[in-house]
């Protein structure tokens, strides 16, 4: 049987009493991914330390961000409004975004920008015409339909 390393009484107690709190914080935290071993419950049934824990992020970013507000409540007020396959889909295409280079989000942002402006019947068209585009001749689209200007710092 291997011996254990020794350890000063004092550093031993500390070590082992350190271990036992992030055992016992590990415990009461619950499982590390949501539906891993049970099912988180309904908001009602939070703890007020689980509340707090998910409203912290979004009350820094509030109060740091004076001049988003506006855009924060709008975009709380659309998701509300969004039914459970179009947020799905919004997700979806805020991971694609993520992922995305520089260059890839200024294209987007043009052809995003023109798109909105066209009657579906076009709109289709073009989607079709993008796909088919080599690099370099979406380079040149966007270069002679740049996107419009930004409000804010979006990359």
């Amino acid at each position: 049987m291997p011996s254990l390393p020794y350890l000063p009484r004092r550093r031993w107690l500390a070590t082992a009493t350190a271990t036992l709190l992030l055992a016992a914080g590990t415990v009461a935290a619950g499982p590390a991914t949501p539906g891993a071993a049970t099912p988180l419950p309904d908001w009602d049934r939070l703890t007020p330390q689980q509340r707090e824990l998910l409203v912290t992020p979004l009350r820094e970013r509030w109060n740091s961000e004076p001049a988003n507000r506006p855009r924060m409540l709008e975009h709380a007020r659309r998701w509300r409004e969004m039914t459970p396959d179009q947020r799905r889909q919004a997700r979806s295409g805020m991971e694609r975004w993520r992922h995305m280079s520089h260059e890839q989000r200024e294209q987007m942002r043009s052809l995003y920008a023109r798109m909105r402006a066209l009657p579906p019947g076009e709109r289709a068209a073009l989607k079709a015409q993008w796909r088919a585009m080599t690099g370099e001749q979406r380079r040149e689209w966007v270069r002679s339909n740049p996107p419009p200007e930004r409000t804010r710092d979006a990359d």
